[in-house]
């Protein structure tokens, strides 16, 4: 499993700077500090050989022309090197990095109006929660770079999903999954499963609607946002089942299961969850085990769940039924506990307990879970300014907390106070997730695509997910080297 971060971005000095060269910033500045020893620069260019971002797992391909431009991910982003550097007032030939793979094994890069960072595989869900941490340290440590260079307007990165006027941006997760198993299948079971997920994982959000045209507090900071069911698209018409079919891996073994409707969490026992029950629930799918709460409308019961944070609200099912996004979440977590074998491993359990104890605060009491739980640290602290200042959902200012709540700078953002104060529970210890950003995971084929990154810059000439590509002495040829296993390159 991996993660996907597009942080949102903001040059306060330059309210009409062009995103995409902030972004590019972002990229330039982490690759100067790795420069000055955090680790070698390879400057790899990403290789964009084997993507097909067009290919339905329905079985059919989207013809290019009626593709939406953003989801031509097989392209490097609209900026040019030429036209950054002459926006900077540069020559022409000055190097600009547009993507970076990092010796973790992760990948920096600009995508379209964000710097996004997608982190390297791993096998489980800590692991999962450490790398994208890292790739938040990462993010930092560029916002600091530029802060700190002489003619650079400072920027701030932001780990959320809404500049709440109109427009979102996205937290994605992958999970490898066999081929066997019909993508028909996965959909029926995951969609109930994603539609109420938000309950335990959601960020929180001021405002109700795409266009925040209703005052009021809600639980997804994603949902308003999603128009379908089923689909490939992932910046318009967004489905809560996105059909991709970009393995990444041996595509006759493999389907890459591309999830599109999460929110970023910066709460790290939300993320693990997050990351956690969804792989339990494929788990199930896979061994045809999955509950299927078929709804009668998934977007609108989305919203109708998230537009309410007492969690009492209901939706219907086909059967007639009306249920909670509780209820929902409670369906899933009994089949799971029910599978779950006695020798399961350690973090299986963990999940599992952790899950169990979780729903039941949250039917108990939600306030009681804002130590793991984003959108209901989120709701405590605005609820508290509330009721301080006696103000309406309406006020300017909740809005501003709502994004302060998700600032990466530590001392600016809320939920870096709120940890430092130990108010909400962590998993990873600082020293780790520095470590985890300039080293790979030792158990996935990211510790080679890492190592060959750190141990060989100037022969490493390109990288992917599934290959690395090389400039050898005495070599006519570029010699590539496949990855498409991906436990194989490990330690």
């Amino acid at each position: 499993m991996g993660t996907e971060t597009e942080y949102g971005i903001i040059a306060p000095a330059l309210p009409s700077a062009n995103p995409t060269l902030l972004s590019s910033q972002v990229v330039n500045a982490y690759a100067a500090t790795l420069r000055e020893g955090l680790g070698n620069l390879a400057g790899t260019r990403w290789d964009y050989t084997d993507e097909t971002p067009l290919t339905d797992a329905r079985g059919f391909r989207m013809d290019r022309a009626a593709a939406h431009p953003s989801q031509l991910t097989d392209e490097p982003a609209e900026l040019s090197a030429e036209q950054i550097a002459l926006e900077r007032g540069e020559p022409a030939e000055a190097a600009v990095l547009m993507n970076l793979v990092l010796n973790n094994g992760a990948r920096l890069y600009v995508d379209h109006a964000h710097p996004e960072y997608s982190s390297p595989e791993v096998t489980n869900p800590l692991d999962a929660v450490l790398w994208d941490r890292a790739g938040d340290h990462v993010a930092a440590a560029a916002m600091t770079r530029i802060g700190s260079t002489p003619g650079f307007s400072p920027v701030i990165l932001y780990k959320n999903n809404t500049d709440n006027k109109s427009v979102s941006y996205g937290s994605h997760e992958n999970y490898l999954v066999p081929r066997s198993v019909p993508f028909s299948k996965l959909a029926e079971a995951l969609l109930p499963f994603f539609v109420s997920r938000q309950v335990i994982c959601g960020a929180g959000r001021v405002g109700i609607g795409p266009l925040n045209q209703e005052p009021g507090f809600q639980i997804s900071q994603r949902a308003d946002f999603f128009e379908n069911e089923i689909g490939l698209e992932t910046t318009v018409r967004r489905p809560i089942i996105n059909t991709r079919d970009e393995p990444h891996a041996v595509a006759e073994k493999y389907r890459r299961l591309h999830v599109i409707i999460g929110d970023a969490n910066l709460n790290e026992v939300s993320n693990y969850l997050k990351l956690g029950t969804t792989s339990l629930v494929l788990a199930l799918v896979e061994q045809g085990l999955a509950p299927v709460p078929t709804l009668e409308d998934p977007v609108q019961a989305l919203r109708t769940i998230s537009h309410d944070p007492s969690l009492a609200a209901t939706v219907r099912l086909t059967d007639g039924r009306s249920v909670s996004g509780l209820d929902l979440q409670e369906i899933y977590c009994e089949a799971v506990t029910r599978a779950v074998p006695e020798d399961a491993d350690e973090q299986t359990r963990d999940v599992v307990e952790r899950w169990q104890a979780l729903l039941a605060t949250l039917r108990r009491e939600p306030l009681a879970a804002a130590r793991q739980v984003d959108w209901i640290a989120k709701l405590k602290v605005l609820e508290a300014y509330r009721t301080r200042d006696g103000l309406a959902w309406t006020d300017p200012r909740l809005a501003l907390i709502d994004l302060q709540y998700a600032d990466l700078r530590p001392e600016k953002g809320i939920y870096q106070r709120l940890a430092r104060r130990g108010d909400v529970d962590l998993l990873v210890r600082p020293e780790d997730v520095a470590r985890a950003a300039v080293e790979p995971p030792r158990d996935t084929r990211a510790y080679f695509r890492g190592r060959c990154i750190s141990e060989y810059p100037a022969e490493v000439v390109g990288a992917s997910w599934d290959s690395l590509i090389f400039e050898l002495a005495g070599e006519r040829r570029l010699q590539r080297v496949q990855t498409r296993e991906p436990l194989r390159g490990t330690a």
